[in-house]
């Protein structure tokens, strides 16, 4: 059977938690729950700092305006991830090349990740740090949920993943005013900071 729907379905993941899902998949592979997990997945040091990363990442993710800054960072991070852990799956089944593995799985993190950071753009205009918090839970048991069953029902899952994608998009083009009003408050806010370190801010009354 062709592993491209777990392809699919992992870089989506990927996009949005890569620690999460090299975690799950390595785990799924070290206790034998699945057997086209490659071993540089299961490897304990692997294992480890995807876990610590995760655990890191499960706190920043929760905090407003501290996870777009941990979302601009992982820009690069995901995608890339997302295309290593395909081209890893591919090589190991060798039911589909590994460079065109690697462009699907990279592409499609690179799209979800975008749509991850454009909602949590939209959802920092609120004062409220709640949403925050729910979102990344809902975001955290999604990637877990869906990559569990990928494991056992790839097609299946790959078809979620592709509704959640597309779903996703089309709510960034609908919420590209509040993402607009977030990245000119960044500005300010950055702005206001230079200023006040260079002694341009304002000045108390007397």
């Amino acid at each position: 059977m062709s592993v491209l729907p777990l392809v699919f379905t992992s870089g989506w993941a990927s996009g949005i938690n890569a620690y999460a899902v090299v975690l799950l998949l390595g785990i799924f592979g070290a206790t034998g729950l699945a057997d086209d997990v490659p071993d540089a997945l299961q490897r304990p040091d692997v294992l480890i700092v995807a876990g610590v990363l995760f655990l890191i990442e499960a706190v920043a993710d929760k905090i407003p305006y501290v996870d777009s800054a941990w979302d601009s960072v992982h820009t690069v991070i995901r995608p890339v991830a997302g295309a290593v852990v395909a081209a890893l799956l591919a090589g190991e089944s060798g039911s589909l090349p590994e460079v065109a593995a690697g462009a699907v799985g990279g592409t499609t993190a690179l799209l979800s990740h975008l749509v991850k950071a454009g909602t949590r753009m939209a959802v920092n205009t609120s004062p409220e740090p709640a949403s925050n918090i729910v979102l990344s839970i809902a975001e955290d048991l999604g990637v877990a949920g869906i990559i569990t069953f990928a494991v056992f029902n790839p097609v299946a899952a790959a078809i979620i993943a592709a509704v959640l994608l597309a779903l996703g998009i089309a709510l960034i083009v609908f919420l590209i005013g509040r993402i607009r009003r977030f990245l000119r408050r960044r500005a300010q806010r950055r702005k206001e900071k230079r200023m006040a370190a260079a002694g341009g801010g304002p000045r108390p009354p007397v």
